[in-house]
């Protein structure tokens, strides 16, 4: 696990270039995953990780990491080195959203 200190992000300072078979990963968490790296993986390919920061959005203030341009398919989210911590399945042309919280897990469909 790796954590940075990053600053907030802004309304609309993240890019999703959505369509065809591309599409986006929201893993949303609490205040106390702040700087955390999340890494996600697809089927066997290598992991990759976002850094979960504090969102400024219209309604509010909350945490996430996002992960842009993800082929379709079913991804891992990990928990640490070799604990899943659930799945979820990212669709072209859409964002999928994923709920790590202390109370458990989840995918949004």
């Amino acid at each position: 696990m790796h954590e940075h200190a990053y600053g907030p992000s802004e309304t609309g300072s993240v890019v999703l270039d959505l369509g065809g078979d591309t599409g986006a990963l929201i893993v949303y968490t609490g205040r106390d995953l702040h700087g955390r790296e999340i890494e996600i993986s697809r089927g066997d390919d290598r992991r990759v990780h976002s850094a979960v920061r504090e969102r400024r959005v219209r309604d509010g203030v909350l945490h996430s990491a996002v992960y842009p341009d993800l082929p379709g398919g079913r991804y891992t989210v990990w928990w640490d080195e070799s604990t899943p911590a659930g799945t979820v399945s990212v669709h072209g042309g859409s964002i999928a959203e994923f709920t790590w919280s202390s109370r458990g897990f989840g995918a949004k469909a």
